[in-house]
């Protein structure tokens, strides 16, 4: 199986949406590296970075649900470092 490294960018602009987006980010929780968010009261928004490792589908459709949710924004930037595969012995 071949991961990616991923950064997936969340604007949220209505936060009764951050429940089910927080429930779908713990449910793809195994693949998550990092997440930082930063509120930004001026605007009434926050934007939250999520930093993944995993397999290109995995990725697309976390993002996918993601962007469904109303209020919520996404945008997935797929870094070009190789894939690795999970099933090689290093």
């Amino acid at each position: 199986m071949d991961t990616r490294v991923a950064l997936i960018g969340i604007v949220v602009e209505k936060t009764e949406s951050t429940e089910k987006m927080n429930a779908l980010l713990h449910q793809y929780g195994e693949y998550i590296i990092g997440r930082m968010g930063v509120p930004y009261k001026k605007r009434g928004i926050s934007v939250i970075s999520v930093v993944i490792d995993a397999p290109a589908d995995v990725i697309s459709a976390l993002s996918g649900k993601l962007g469904m949710l109303p209020g919520i924004n996404t945008k997935t930037i797929y870094s070009k470092v190789p894939a690795l595969n999970l099933d090689e012995e290093v």
